[in-house]
């Protein structure tokens, strides 16, 4: 994880609600097919953990995706994730029509992407962050890069920098000594 500067540290500090985008940041970006044309996804064990222990220390996490898939709805069950947005292409819109109903601020959220559909939301909010393999375009705008690819532990690892900032990682780590 690259070290954070104060400007991080102190919006890192604010967030309320963590947002993800599925398709390269949760998943490795690629589509997998089976046989019979369903289609697979594969997630990372360790950026399931990242979310729980968000969570757990009072962080809402959510999903912003353009596609839809039952995979993501039900790897969103798994991980107590009900704040799923999925087949909305223009995230920035889906973004504010969720705020209509959950009380947050922009300096309160989250978001991490990987390509286009995710930059106007990444620049909005609080901490727009990327992931390491992002599209240059997207990184450039991130106040945050992952040195860790999308699908490889990134949510993990923007998790442990906003449980650092919030004072939160050391102790979320005693409970597992």
């Amino acid at each position: 994880m690259s070290a954070p500067n104060l400007k991080i540290t102190s919006r890192a500090r604010q967030i309320r609600l963590l947002l993800l985008d599925v398709d390269g940041v949760l998943t490795d970006g690629r589509l997998y097919y089976g046989n019979n044309g369903e289609e697979l996804k594969s997630f990372n064990i360790q950026d399931g953990l990242g979310i729980k222990l968000l969570q757990r220390n009072g962080i809402k996490v959510g999903i912003i995706t353009g596609r839809s898939s039952a995979l993501v709805a039900r790897r969103a069950e798994e991980l107590g994730i009900d704040l799923v947005v999925q087949g909305r292409e223009d995230k920035l819109t889906a973004l504010e029509d969720l705020l209509v109903t959950h009380p947050y601020q922009m300096n309160e959220i989250a978001f991490l992407g990987d390509d286009l559909p995710d930059l106007a939301v990444i620049r909005r909010v609080g901490l727009g962050a990327a992931v390491a393999n992002a599209r240059p375009i997207i990184a450039e705008h991130a106040l945050w890069q992952t040195t860790t690819c999308g699908g490889a532990g990134a949510v993990r690892e923007l998790a442990e920098l906003l449980l650092q900032a919030q004072d939160k990682l050391e102790s979320t780590f005693t409970d597992y000594l």
